[in-house]
């Protein structure tokens, strides 16, 4: 270490020092060649920082950056990929956009419609200029508010293609937000078909002569004359065809696919050719509403008075015909509710820049700059234009005007056609920009298979997608009605809105430690309540349509939960369901669970007593065990295993199998987490494990595992120690035990089973054995089966007051099963012939003689050494009458159990304790003789405390 203390050192010549990726790797490598002194200077320098045992960020970053090299923009990595800094030029992704013309201009193609030259100042006619401004300020206010919750998520991080889908995947999970990018893809695809014959409908009107298929409409009206008599006036209106909406809009169709398919280089070219155009008619419109009236100007047009603007101040909402032209029988009725609905479209289209995300420079500059700019620009150019059309034209100017706009516009009435033609179709570009790009980057991320085909690659033009968006438009354009387009067009927007603004409450609101926005003017409240704007306006338009587009995104939303890959992108619902459950374990605190309140937590102990085929980490009947302790799933199973071995060693490889351990428990369609423990011994790692998994009262509170019964036929003697040893932990640590014999043999999901689930209730448990026995028959495999328990008495207890006291107790628990008294002589040693004429009687004899044999060995070891009895590394203490008795007391049990539970579909049983200063071999014998010929048993130890309870 004094070398590193010893001044600094000298000056390296960075021009000469080339960076390397493999002297990364290899120690002692230097940066570069040496020069004299400095050489060997920055070999030390070099060595200094491999100490640290990581990359130095100096050799990684800064000598690159000194050295004038390019270093790429680290992204956020995809599922799966390391994260790594990639050294060399970064890849050529085809041309960047900057906030203008990547954000700015593509939202305000949008924002400014159709609408605005055409129904704007009919609006104003119908609601006054007062809820105009309420109108405007309302759902402005919605993607004002949107355009900041936008505007915070975007700047949280990398961003890559697919704009609000990929804001709102990452925030609220992959189905959240695949459905609701999917619905905002279908929104854009239908809204390039709304501007389209927007733009068909006003060329046709302004150039009748350019129609194929000419319509005539007759009007008829009544007028009144001086002298009071009243007349028909017939007028025959010359309307735009359906089939000219039709074969015109496919044609445009067809060019913008051309143009996109250009790409974004030919796209910049030509979006200014539309928007200046429409800027100018706006600058036009302006300018005419100072100059009018004009000679030539229609009587109701009176120019800029404050007696007009107080005679339009306050509403008149009336029933006008489909035309909107007031009719006191028309079919419609307007009410500001139905205003909403007609408006709101106007102002959409602030997704348009982030739809368009992989091809800016800087998204996490521009989008926020970008869209809150337009949204504020075209704000306030629909509020000063509400003033002035108010304060311009008679109501009834307004109402029956529907170009009121080309009227007033200086020089000519032409200028504004050409605005409206060119700006519904600019707005129509950007839908078929944006929409396959969103698209594309929904398929990217791989969620859904059948999304697969119009995958892109990194910097690629979504030709594809571009294909299937045109399809969807002309098939729109083959409708060719606007009314029925526009609803839905605006339910999608407003779902995708409100998903922005929930995505963003979400994660302001749990403030994750990787929350950190650079944009700050945000807050939960303001997105909580954009949100609740976006749904009160979906209802306020049609609660109808509301219905079937949140049907429609719950039904993409089933879908991709059951079809779709999983994908796990650290989304706003895993940080709240964690920090849910650190407060939910917190509220547990560390006193008991009320037995009312009690869960059966299984540890299952996965590493068997024997081998398992390849590549599967757990017995698969376990997995199955584990189930039937959950109540219709309920519940949650930790699965251990323990790697024998130095964990520093084979830490990797418990990585590994902790994956597949995992997989498999999902195979499985398990419940529960997958551990693995390295320790050096399994009983080792067993005593840690019970110490020290869980947190506070969410801890495993029942040990299961398999009965080792290949000990014997294996001839495994390190068997029995480590039994004991668990078992042994598992009293100390106060958890419940649960030993599967005969798990081979355990029935599967489907494999019903007859007959009785036979209980022998020995010692009080505390109910577990009762209430396994009403969990396995909530299970469709043992649900035919009926519950017998059997109580073991002494031949002095009054057989008939136990069962009426058992039967009592079963009553109060609600649980219905038949109670069988089973009377015992006294726990002495009988060898009569007659105690052992059975056929557990030559496992008996057997037993005797393997403890002899084995007694002897270790007196005889004792003896040799001078030593004490010793077993399994420590003294013992053998009382050979004592295991005498154990050996009877389990042949007795054994009999008993064969005599009435033979049939038994499962036979639960207490375990008995391993007996102190008893070998772990003798313990062993005991539980060979205790399950013999018994081919399938739960031996089952409670702990102390009650898990069923009386009570209501």
């Amino acid at each position: 270490m004094t070398s590193m203390d010893s001044g600094p050192p000298t000056e390296i010549q960075l021009k000469n020092i080339r960076m390397s990726s493999q002297s990364e790797n290899v120690p002692n490598a230097t940066v570069g060649p040496s020069h004299g002194h400095d050489g060997s200077n920055n070999s030390q320098r070099e060595s200094k920082l491999e100490l640290f045992g990581f990359d130095s960020l100096v050799n990684k970053l800064g000598l690159q950056s000194m050295t004038g090299e390019q270093i790429p923009t680290p992204s956020s990595p995809r599922n799966g990929e390391d994260v790594s800094i990639t050294l060399g030029g970064p890849k050529d992704a085809g041309p960047k956009l900057g906030t203008m013309m990547g954000v700015f201009i593509p939202c305000l193609q949008n924002i400014l419609g159709i609408i605005y030259y055409i129904r704007f100042s009919w609006i104003v006619g119908m609601a006054g200029i007062s809820e105009t401004f309420l109108l405007v300020a309302f759902c402005g206010s919605c993607t004002f508010l949107t355009g900041i919750s936008l505007s915070a998520i975007a700047t949280n991080g990398a961003m890559k293609g697919g704009g609000p889908y990929y804001l709102i995947g990452r925030a609220l999970g992959p189905e959240v937000g695949v459905s609701i990018g999917l619905c905002f893809f279908l929104g854009n695809a239908v809204a390039g078909a709304m501007y389209v014959l927007g733009a068909v409908e006003t060329f046709l009107g302004a150039v009748p002569g350019a129609g194929f298929f000419r319509e005539s409409v007759t009007l008829v009206s009544n007028t009144t004359a001086a002298n009071g008599t009243i007349s028909e006036v017939v007028t025959t209106v010359s309307t735009p065809s359906l089939h000219d909406l039709q074969v015109y809009g496919v044609i445009v169709v067809i060019l913008l696919c051309f143009i996109v398919f250009g790409g974004v280089k030919i796209i910049n070219r030509v979006a200014p050719a539309f928007l200046i155009p429409v800027l100018f008619s706006l600058f036009c419109i302006f300018v005419g509403t100072f100059a009018a009236p004009r000679s030539n100007a229609p009587s109701g047009i009176t120019g800029l008075r404050s007696q007009t603007s107080k005679d339009n101040w306050s509403s008149a909402y009336q029933r006008t015909t489909n035309a909107g032209i007031p009719e006191p029988d028309g079919p419609v009725y307007w009410n500001f509710n139905a205003l909403v609905g007609l408006f709101f479209p106007a102002v959409t289209g602030i997704m348009a820049g982030s739809n368009r995300s992989a091809s800016l420079k800087d998204t996490q500059r521009s989008i926020p700059v970008g869209t809150l700019a337009a949204t504020l620009t075209t704000s306030f150019l629909y509020l000063i234009s509400v003033l002035l059309f108010g304060s311009l034209a008679t109501r009834e100017e307004l109402l029956t005007n529907r170009l009121l706009t080309a009227e007033i516009a200086w020089p000519l009435p032409a200028i504004i056609y050409v605005g409206i033609v060119l700006s519904t179709l600019g707005a129509a570009l950007q839908s078929l920009t944006g929409a396959p790009r969103l698209l594309a980057a929904i398929a990217n991320d791989d969620i859904l298979p059948v999304l697969n085909y119009f995958k892109v690659t990194e910097g690629g033009e979504p030709h594809l997608a571009t294909l299937f968006t045109a399809f969807i438009c002309i098939c729109c354009v083959v409708i060719g009605n606007l009314d029925l387009i526009t609803p839905t067009i605006t339910m999608f927007f407003l779902l995708c809105y409100a998903g922005v603004n929930l995505s963003c409450f979400l994660l302001d609101l749990l403030d994750a430690p990787s929350w950190r926005p650079r944009w700050k003017f945000h807050h939960w409240s303001l997105s909580l309540l954009g949100a609740l704007i976006c749904i009160v306006i979906m209802f306020l338009i049609s609660w109808s349509f509301t219905v079937v587009s949140l049907a429609l995104a719950s039904l993409i939303y089933y879908y991709v939960s059951i079809k779709g890959k999983a994908g796990d992108w650290g989304d706003g619902f895993k940080s709240a369901y964690f920090q849910l459950a650190l407060r939910s374990l917190r509220s547990l605190g560390a006193n008991q669970v009320h037995p009312k309140n009690w869960y059966p937590i299984p540890l299952v102990f996965c590493r068997p007593w024997g081998k398992l085929p390849e590549n599967v980490p757990c017995h698969p009947k376990l997995a199955d065990f584990a189930n039937c302790m959950k109540k219709k799933g309920r519940g949650m199973s930790i699965f251990v295993s323990i790697i024998d071995g130095d964990y520093h060693e084979l830490a990797e490889d418990a990585k590994t199998a902790c994956r597949q351990m995992s997989t498999y428990i999902d195979y499985k369609r398990c419940e529960g987490v997958a551990e693995i423990i390295v320790a050096p011994t399994m009983s080792d790692g067993f005593r840690g494990i019970v110490q020290t998994m869980g947190l506070g009262n969410l801890k495993p509170n029942i040990v299961v595992m398999r009965y080792p019964e290949i000990w014997r036929r294996e001839n495994l003697t390190q068997i029995p120690s480590t039994f004991v040893s668990i078992i042994n932990d598992c009293i100390i640590a106060n958890k419940a035990v649960v030993i599967v014999k005969g798990l081979d043999e355990w029935p599967g999901e489907y494999q019903r089973q007859y007959g009785t689930i036979d209980l022998y209730w020995i010692v009080r448990d505390g109910g577990l054995m009762l209430l396994l026995s009403q969990l396995l028959l909530t299970k469709e495999s043992f649900e035919s089966c009926k519950i017998q328990v059997f109580c073991i008495a002494e031949e002095d207890i009054e057989a008939e007051e136990l069962k009426a006291d058992v039967k009592k107790f079963l009553y109060d628990l609600r649980m219905q099963a038949e109670v069988i008294v089973v009377t015992m002589k006294s726990w002495e040693v009988h060898v009569d012939a007659g105690d052992q004429q059975d056929e557990s009687a030559e496992a008996f004899t057997g037993a005797q003689r393997r403890i002899a044999s084995y007694l002897a060995e270790m007196k005889e070891a004792a003896s040799n050494e001078g030593k004490p009895l010793m077993a399994d590394g420590k003294p013992v203490v053998v009382n050979e009458q004592q295991v005498d008795k154990f050996l009877y007391t389990t042949l007795k049990l054994n009999s008993t159990i064969l005599r009435y539970s033979r049939m038994a579909a499962v036979v639960l049983v207490s375990l008995p304790p391993p007996p102190l200063n008893h070998p772990a071999y003798f313990y062993m014998e005991y539980m060979d003789l205790l399950v013999e010929n018994v081919p399938r048993m739960l031996i089952v130890r409670g702990y102390r405390r009650d898990v069923v309870t009386l009570f209501t």
